[in-house]
């Protein structure tokens, strides 16, 4: 490592920090409140970062149905206190910040007015790797001249990278079609923290070579490889990495900043950030702490979930199966349920598991222990099977197709098109629905996205009704 990490040209790491996003979203449930991010934006701007995640992910869905906040005002606020540093959001493609496919006049609508609140970079993913589900969002994001950073999510077929499907050629390949779509940068979306220190060696030495666009490495520590896992990256060469601060890393979320500064100082790849500096903004979300401590998990001694290295299942995906199987009173059948998700998995065409199909895997695994197999079908997984989500890494089993689609009102023959092609035009209907209560555009795309949700949103912060919380369930997702 000595003579990797000293000798050869200077290349600093580039720091992406995801605290007031994916940080908070990992450990406390997305709940961390704008006001609480204030305090220390001005800091955060000074540090160096090469952007700072802000939004995106759960945060939209979380802000206007529990926080009380209009999610359109969290960049607009943090944009007059950060004013340098880039801003990024993670958008799901087509599903945008939503749990299904949006048709292409809401998904233009709302990549324009994510611009115009103060995104600078979007990490655009799709849960199947689908990049048809990219070109909506990518024509949007290009035209406004932001950065268009296309993100490969990260999965495994056995233990490690390789065989039969996600092996280096499926990677490269996928590499290859974002560069074509005109990607600013590529970055390797590992949600469930799986990824091993020599396999992303191997991943990213192999990617350097047919690809000059910048590389960027996520991870979450669940498995408790991450920090590993990203020195064996820097050396690789990757060039940015997602950390957070100190308080607000580890468990489920992403390697601290504080040590990776450290540990690089005096190296060819020096991010030449202040450590102390960054050590006195965790000591204040250390104070902010008590007020988010009932969303902190503590049913484990252990800060690592080892069992992941066993059966891939992101943490996020893990509670919800819990959830469900708790109010169908069969939370003994859940070692049951984790045997079936690789078959289910399998049989709908090997799906990376990560929002939304993370969650349409899981409950027919739980409908599958529970009813009996494919006895009562979902109608996201029935959706999965017809194509309507996209194409699938593998192909979907015929049978259990055939088994699912014979009861599906859509139709018995799956569909091969862009999924979007098949979703009419939405946001004129959603503008006359909501249109005594809508006042801005940005209200329209809310009620475009969560409808019910959105709606009550819209009536309690115009006083029309102040409502009550729904009990509709917080996905945990990316």
């Amino acid at each position: 490592m000595e003579d990797v990490m000293r000798e050869g040209p200077v290349h600093p790491v580039k720091i992406q920090d995801n605290t007031f996003r994916d940080g908070h979203q990992s450990i406390y449930a997305t709940r961390m409140k704008t006001e609480d991010m204030l305090p220390i934006a001005e800091q955060m701007d000074e540090m160096g970062f090469w952007a700072m995640e802000v939004w995106g992910g759960a945060t939209f869905d979380t802000m206007h149905r529990f926080l009380g906040e209009d999610p359109w005002e969290r960049p607009k606020v943090l944009k007059k206190y950060i004013k340098k540093t880039p801003f990024t959001m993670l958008l799901r493609g087509q599903n945008l910040v939503g749990y299904r496919n949006y048709a292409d006049d809401v998904a233009r609508a709302f990549v324009d007015k994510s611009c115009e609140v103060g995104i600078d970079v979007f990490r655009v993913f799709d849960a199947l790797n689908d990049t048809r589900n990219f070109e909506t969002c990518v024509e949007r994001i290009k035209a406004n001249g932001k950065h268009f950073q296309g993100a490969i999510c990260y999965s495994l077929t056995g233990r490690h990278l390789g065989g039969e499907v996600f092996n280096l050629e499926y990677y490269i390949g996928l590499a290859k079609k974002l560069e074509s779509m005109g990607a600013d940068s590529i970055a390797i979306k590992d949600m469930a923290g799986i990824i091993a220190p020599y396999d992303v060696f191997e991943l990213i030495t192999e990617l350097k070579k047919v690809t000059k666009l910048p590389l960027h490495l996520h991870t979450h520590y669940t498995s408790g490889m991450a920090s590993m896992t990203y020195l064996k990256a820097i050396e690789a060469g990757v060039d940015m990495v997602d950390t957070c601060l100190a308080p607000y890393a580890l468990r489920t979320s992403m390697p601290a900043v504080e040590p990776l500064v450290v540990a690089l100082q005096g190296t060819r790849r020096d991010t030449g950030m202040d450590v102390l500096r960054l050590i006195a903004l965790g000591e204040y979300l250390e104070q902010i702490a008590p007020k988010y401590e009932q969303y902190l998990a503590k049913n484990k001694l252990s800060l690592i979930d080892a069992g992941v290295l066993a059966h891939q299942i992101p943490g996020g995906m893990i509670s919800n199966l819990v959830g469900q199987l708790k109010e169908m009173k069969a939370l003994d059948r859940l070692q049951e349920v984790y045997d079936d998700i690789p078959r289910t998995r399998k049989e709908a065409g090997t799906p990376p598991l990560v929002t939304p199909t993370s969650q349409i895997v899981g409950v027919q695994s739980v409908m599958n222990v529970v009813v009996g197999r494919y006895k009562m079908v979902s109608q996201p997984f029935a959706d999965l099977l017809c194509g309507l989500y996209g194409k699938t890494p593998t192909p979907v089993d015929p049978e259990v197709q055939k088994s699912v689609l014979k009861r599906y009102k859509k139709g018995k023959e799956p569909v091969t098109g862009r999924p979007a092609d098949y979703l009419e035009p939405e946001l004129d209907a959603v503008r006359a629905k909501v249109a005594g209560l809508a006042k801005t555009e940005e209200d329209v795309l809310t009620c475009a996205i969560y409808p019910a949700t959105g709606e009550q949103f819209l009536k309690a912060k115009y006083g029309v009704d102040q409502g009550k919380e729904t009990a509709t369930t917080v996905v945990a997702g990316q």
